[in-house]
């Protein structure tokens, strides 16, 4: 039985760490700010690897840890990754929180990460930075308890950003892929991609943005601009943007 339940906790760290629901959300407003939020939700990889689990192990106090909880995103890191932080960075964290909403027995597994940019630099850097914050621990150590089984790579979440460029004014929103560097993101997570496609587990990722303009210009032929064209939105997977990088695109002019 040790052998076994050391065998789910292992699939649950290689799946866990690609198996997500991706959305990115960004709200405009009119002082110039804005708020972004981060929500990867792991529950469609924990439905399929509940059903791979004895009852036996269902039933442990690890596996019936429910979690519906906000934090400060600073207040939560360990010591061991905030004393490795610029003054910069512990200020952009300090303004972002951390929600984590679990509940294995309803299949339910999902982390947040929400900030409010004052203005289009400070946006750009949290987008740019957020990605430099270490996240090689194991993710019992984001808060005082433990979360999930075994031990959760948050680091796979929060690097996916990290292939992108960025330039964003009063008037416009660009971000342009950056293919030699999400080459290298594929090399180091491939396999775990392909472990979840031969799972039948869809990558989906969605990605919002709400502006108070409309809209003047939209270079992405897959994103679908809003009656109004004050919203636009991108659906795609990660498989799609595997094979085609250039998806995941966004020229927007308002």
């Amino acid at each position: 039985m040790k052998r076994l339940r050391l065998l789910v906790l292992f699939l649950i760290v290689l799946a866990f760490s690609s198996c997500v629901d991706i959305e990115e959300h960004y709200d405009f407003k009119a002082d110039g700010s804005c708020n972004v939020a981060y929500t990867f939700d792991m529950s469609k990889a924990v439905s399929v690897l509940m059903n791979l689990m004895t009852d036996s192990v269902r039933e442990t106090p690890q596996f019936n840890l429910v979690k519906d909880t906000t934090l400060n995103f600073y207040s939560a890191l360990p010591d061991s990754i905030s004393h490795k932080m610029t003054v910069e960075e512990i200020e952009m964290t300090q303004k972002s929180e951390l929600t984590i909403n679990m509940n294995l027995k309803k299949n339910i597994m999902k982390v947040s990460v929400d900030h409010e940019a004052q203005n289009n630099s400070e946006l750009k850097y949290y987008l740019q930075h957020l990605n430099n914050i270490s996240m090689n621990s194991q993710f019992a150590n984001v808060t005082d308890n433990k979360l999930a089984p075994g031990d959760f790579d948050a680091k796979s979440l929060l690097t996916s950003q990290d292939y992108y460029n960025y330039e964003i004014t009063p008037h416009k929103f660009y971000r342009i892929i950056d293919k030699e560097k999400f080459k290298s993101f594929l090399k180091k997570t491939g396999s775990k991609f392909a472990m979840a496609k031969a799972m039948l587990i869809d990558m989906p990722y969605k990605v919002v943005l709400n502006f108070v303009k409309p809209v003047k210009k939209l270079n992405n032929p897959k994103a679908v601009l809003s009656a109004d064209r004050r919203k636009v939105t991108l659906v795609t997977s990660m498989d799609e943007v595997m094979k085609n990088p250039s998806l995941m695109n966004l020229q927007i002019d308002f």
